[in-house]
């Protein structure tokens, strides 16, 4: 049972924490990579940058990103190629286009389509709902009826 107290006490001072060493030796490119990284889409992820995911295939992409830097390519020649290969998608925010309308235009004339139904919906609910009208005897037995509940016990 010692030995279980001593081996407690002794794995944590072997646990060691190194500072992240940048991928790249020339840290020029690095901060080229990350400026590229960050207006390029996860292909897998869809929502992240290339710079926030963890996906296997945005560690290729910025493996390949990387290498094409190494290149010396320009930053416009690298988005070009990656366009040219996996399309504007690619693009976290991509240009306007006639085959990118849609993409642009999609969450508006989805909001009025919703509010279009939502007037429409409104105003047929509106014209089902009438005034009922109460007798005397029936105004009677509400009144009646409140205020017994009234000084119910």
């Amino acid at each position: 049972m010692r030995w279980l107290w001593v081996l407690m006490l002794i794995l944590p001072s072997l646990a060691t924490a190194y500072e992240a060493q940048p991928l790249a030796a020339n840290p020029q490119a690095e901060a080229r990579l990350k400026a590229l990284a960050v207006e390029l889409r996860c292909l897998v992820c869809q929502n992240q940058t290339l710079a926030d995911s963890n996906a296997p295939l945005a560690e290729d992409l910025r493996r390949e990103v990387r290498e094409m830097i190494a290149k010396d390519m320009s930053d416009k020649e690298i988005i070009d190629f990656l366009v040219t290969r996996y399309g504007d998608f690619v693009l976290y925010r991509p240009p306007w286009k006639l085959t990118t309308t849609l993409l642009w235009l999609g969450p508006f004339l989805l909001l009025g389509v919703g509010a279009t139904g939502l007037v429409f919906a409104l105003r047929r609910r509106q014209k089902k709902v009438t005034d009922v009208t109460l007798s005397e005897a029936e105004h009677n037995r509400v009144e009646k009826l409140l205020s017994e509940g009234v000084h119910r016990p």
